[in-house]
């Protein structure tokens, strides 16, 4: 580990763009398309006030473009120019955006620091490289919501969140990967401006009722299995994508995204010498935005905390990741479930696939629990073999001048 992580005032962009409380939506949306950003600082009188999101402004698209700012406001976690560089990330993580700003002692605004400000500079950081660089494989996440290149662009509204967080790769009837659509290329159609005029009812349409294949970018930004991630970061910070795609046979097989880049910095940033605790694991859960149970995270909190105390008898957990994936083409309710674990000792993967959510979760703990303590029994093997004497056989040992006196009084014997 480094002396001294990356702060986010060495990382931040200074002066960025922002907004007044009483700007109207229609002048961020001009803004987040000619700039290339998703969050913009919204001031008054200079003291900061909040962000707007581009999510923020898609989840209610039905607002009139003359609406204020100020009544989407999304409050921004407290981020100064001292905050270390994992805690940026995990920042960024648990507040869900893509970047943030940062303030001084007085609360003005001095920048605002990006997942791709973190991204760009993971390549130079020793302690996120050596002494091994995981494959994008390690880190990235399944591929499971895949849209097809004659879908409709009305059916992406209700993919927004995932949207903000990757683009979704687009394929062709035989599933190779074909292109690859964003929020960015969404917005090109959710508020295009309308013609006015008659038109024949029976025949009226909408800008969303186009193809997705209309409005995708191609070629995609794709790796091959194997490639290690600082290769992985490099090539999304020079196309300036937030994504690339991990292709097996032409097929996109996993997703390597900037979320599970900081997830990754995350664990490196907790993982300092000493005992963990439950408590000081960062835990992700993705899938499940939306779902109208209100105890359903509580419940999963229950048993991922009572799985991890587990867990800690043999590893120290720095980060747990659940991914949740509905199975939306069958016909059951079936939903695939898939952890990954990252310890003071190695990652560790398990899956699941069922029906009930909870069993499932309940069994992604128990597998990595028998993993984990797997590794330590057989770590502890190998330092014993390393720690036990090397009997010595004096028989065996070679002696040529005694071998020739054993000759000797043989012959004489003889």
């Amino acid at each position: 580990m480094p002396d001294k992580w990356p702060s986010a005032g060495d990382l931040m962009t200074a002066r960025p763009v922002t907004l007044p409380s009483d700007a109207p939506i229609s002048r961020a949306l001009g803004l987040m398309r000619t700039r290339g950003v998703h969050e913009i600082p919204v001031l008054e009188r200079s003291r900061l006030r909040g962000m707007v999101t581009f999510e923020a402004i898609a989840r209610r698209a039905s607002l009139a473009l003359s609406t204020k700012v100020e009544h989407l406001l999304v409050l921004p976690p407290l981020i100064t120019s001292e905050t270390s560089y994992p805690e940026v990330a995990e920042s960024l993580l648990a507040a869900g955006l893509r970047g943030a700003p940062v303030v001084g002692r007085r609360g003005e605004l001095l920048g605002v620091v990006s997942r791709t400000d973190l991204v760009r500079a993971l390549p130079g950081i020793p302690a996120l490289v050596r002494p091994r660089t995981p494959a994008v494989e390690e880190l990235a996440s399944p591929a499971s919501a895949l849209v097809r290149e004659d879908d409709l662009c009305r059916n992406l509204v209700n993919q927004v969140r995932l949207l903000e967080e990757h683009p979704m790769p687009v394929v062709d009837r035989k599933g190779r990967l074909v292109g690859a659509v964003g929020i960015r290329d969404l917005g090109k159609v959710l508020w295009r401006p309308v013609t006015p005029g008659k038109r024949d009812p029976l025949a009226a349409t909408t800008a969303l009722d186009v193809k997705v294949s209309s409005i995708m970018h191609t070629p995609p930004l794709t790796v091959p299995l194997g490639t290690d991630v600082a290769t992985a970061a490099r090539l999304m910070s020079r196309e300036k994508v937030s994504s690339v795609f991990v292709v097996e046979d032409g097929r996109p097989v996993r997703i390597l995204a900037q979320s599970d880049l900081l997830g990754y910095i995350v664990s490196r940033g907790r993982g300092r010498p000493g005992r963990g605790r439950v408590e000081d694991v960062y835990v992700e859960i993705t899938g499940l935005r939306g779902s109208n149970d209100p105890m359903l995270f509580a419940d999963i909190d229950h048993l991922v905390a009572r799985g991890l105390r587990r867990i800690t008898r043999s590893v120290r957990p720095l980060l747990l990741t659940l991914h949740f994936a509905p199975h939306a083409t069958h016909r059951t309710s079936d939903l695939t479930v898939e952890a990954r674990l990252h310890t003071d000792n190695g990652i560790f993967y398990a899956s699941h696939t069922g029906w009930n959510l909870m069993a499932g979760v309940a069994g992604l703990l128990d597998e990595l629990e028998a993993q984990t303590r797997r590794t330590r029994e057989a770590k502890i093997q190998r330092g014993r073999r390393r720690s036990k004497p090397v009997p010595s056989d004096e028989s065996s040992a070679e002696d040529p001048e005694l071998e020739a006196k054993l000759r000797r009084l043989g012959r004489d014997e003889a």
